[in-house]
């Protein structure tokens, strides 16, 4: 193997596409062993959350998540910027504070220069100072492609943590980042991709999802998680799963990435997404109207994704001043839970 000054023609794939197909990862879960759940663990393997929550006492809950994937981009430090971004948002998807994350790194260490593996633990220190806090460790091997992501601890008040089966019927989707990362990954792989995609790419994925923790002050916002490899409709269908509840969205609502919108109609999309649909489409009610592209970008795999919010209808508005206030502009409502199950798109 040689390095020839990409990231990505060492790996297999990249960012949140690298994750086990829903249908599998769900066979694969089958067979651990079913244990008796001690009462403080509040979040653990149920319904998917996204992070383990384990309560201390009446105030406080410590919060734990890890993520890690292989290079979506060819550039080390923003690999490494991504990859740690991605890792902290589990933190914020549950209303929590982030308190410090440990490193996981894996390289072929006789293929990258030294100098570029620096460049992406420097990616993901600086993304961490940005959360205000530190890499306290970690853990490194020498593997054959190239894995960079963090363990990331937080702490939250208990009665502040949002699950993501909380959403109540009537309440309003929001979606707080547009689709189309997965799509413009599979464009830069390609060499399609476009200089300013490029930089909205980034822009993107380097975003934090602070806003979370603000968000879970509020007592109208019934559910949060984050939207990740399985795509918003993967995502939105856990929410539905755990709330015992049907969505319906309107894809004119749906912020979508403009270059994404195209690539995706000239058949550019990633292996992921076919995974990720055959999954679960069969819960999905898709318009007369809508066609293939539009499937593709529902089940896009998002690589540091939006938040996705259900909130009482009334505070919609105020949801998205809090996102928006924070850098969030495409930030949308996109439709409503009721009574049900699945998902519909029209």
């Amino acid at each position: 193997m040689i390095y020839n000054g990409r990231l990505s023609s060492l790996s297999h794939g990249g960012g949140c596409g690298c994750k086990i197909a829903p249908g599998v990862l769900s066979d694969i879960l089958k067979s651990s062993p079913v244990r008796q759940i001690p009462a403080a663990l509040l979040a653990g393997n149920d319904n998917n959350e996204d992070a383990a929550v384990y309560q201390l006492n009446d105030h406080q809950a410590i919060v734990a998540t890890t993520d890690f994937f292989m290079p979506m981009v060819d550039d080390p430090y923003q690999f490494g910027r991504i990859a740690a971004t991605n890792a902290i948002s589990d933190i914020y998807a549950m209303g929590a504070q982030p308190l410090f994350a440990l490193a996981l790194l894996g390289v072929p260490i006789n293929v990258l220069p030294l100098e570029v593996i620096q460049q992406i633990t420097l990616g993901g220190e600086s993304v961490c100072a940005e959360a205000g806090i530190l890499i306290a460790g970690g853990h490194s091997i020498d593997s054959v492609e190239p894995i960079y992501g963090l363990v990331a601890i937080g702490v939250v008040d208990p009665k502040h943590m949002k699950r993501n089966s909380g959403a109540k019927p009537g309440d309003s989707i929001i979606l707080s980042k547009p689709l189309g990362v997965g799509v413009l990954s599979a464009a830069l792989k390609k060499e399609q991709l476009s200089d300013a995609a490029y930089q909205e790419l980034i822009a993107i994925t380097t975003k934090l999802n602070k806003p979370g923790q603000r968000l879970a002050q509020l007592d109208t916002v019934h559910a949060l998680t984050d939207v990740t490899g399985f795509g918003l409709a993967g995502h939105l269908l856990e929410l539905c799963r755990g709330a015992k509840l049907s969505a319906q969205i309107q894809w004119d609502a749906i912020p979508v990435i403009e270059e994404a919108a195209k690539l995706v109609k000239d058949d550019v999309f990633t292996g992921a997404s076919v995974r990720n649909w055959s999954g679960y489409g069969h819960e999905i009610q898709m318009s007369g109207a809508l066609q293939a592209w539009h499937q593709n970008l529902l089940s896009d795999p998002q690589t540091s994704g939006g938040l996705l919010i259900a909130c009482d209808p009334e505070a919609s508005d105020q949801v998205l001043e809090i996102l928006q206030a924070d850098g969030f502009t495409n930030a949308k409502n996109i439709g409503t839970f009721a009574e049900g199950s699945g998902l519909s798109v029209v």
